[in-house]
């Protein structure tokens, strides 16, 4: 059963969603885990959907976090030649119309630059990343300053995830619908969830989702909350 889900705009996720990051992840972490002496495994698991600047917080003693920050932040950007394109994105974004797509990623402005260029998938006009907002993801703020960016209603917007994060971030700014990427996002709420973006064609009035679903769901009505309501008028 294919799904469509009405948009006038799509807000990706990079990492995960248009870019296949694990693996440069995972070996970034890893190597700065043995720097400050933490398990490699529980450092990797707790970065996803994440700004690097709050990994650091929730690990690291004040006094080290400027200089930890540093380091993982030269380390991912040494890793970054790693990654590849997420199966389908390149067809997809191609396929969209000017202006009516942006990315909003956990990453900094220059690592996201450098795995999209890496990957050979474009960089767009409007890019949200750690430097452009003042609480990361599961805060709303940035979804929300990518569809303002694009001049489009949040509630008019289909934002693409793969992290529980990154998907509470989508639900809290009052977006119309969400699609979970990859078998991280079976564990939310996303309205349906594809192994890559293979399935996925813009239709001019929204996003079909074919049937190659890891998990499909039934678009639930949703109201946005107040507060975001508010901040999109």
């Amino acid at each position: 059963m294919s799904v469509t889900l009405p948009a006038r705009a799509l807000l990706f996720d990079c990492d995960g969603v248009l870019v296949d990051s694990d693996k440069s992840v995972i070996a970034s972490w890893s190597r700065w885990a043995q720097v400050y002496g933490l398990d490699p495994d529980e450092v990797a698991a707790a970065v996803h959907g994440r700004r690097s600047a709050d990994t650091v917080r929730l690990l690291i003693p004040p006094a080290l976090r400027a200089e930890a920050l540093t380091a993982i932040d030269a380390f991912e950007l040494e890793d970054a030649a790693q990654v590849t394109a997420v199966p389908g994105a390149a067809d997809l974004l191609t396929s969209l119309p000017q202006g009516t797509w942006a990315v909003v990623t956990s990453g900094t402005r220059a690592l996201a630059t450098a795995r999209l260029k890496a990957s050979g998938l474009p960089v767009p006009f409007v890019l949200v990343t750690a430097d452009d907002v003042t609480d990361g993801k599961p805060h709303p703020e940035g979804y929300l300053s990518g569809a303002k960016a694009l001049g489009t209603p949040i509630e008019h917007t289909v934002v693409l995830e793969d992290s529980t994060s990154g998907i509470e971030a989508a639900r809290r700014a009052g977006v119309g619908g969400v699609v979970g990427v990859g078998e991280r996002a079976l564990v939310t709420d996303a309205d349906v969830v594809v192994a890559d973006l293979r399935s996925l064609r813009w239709s001019g009035e929204g996003l079909l989702s074919a049937e190659n679903h890891l998990r499909p769901v039934t678009p639930p009505a949703r109201t946005p909350p107040a507060d975001s309501a508010a901040q999109t008028r």
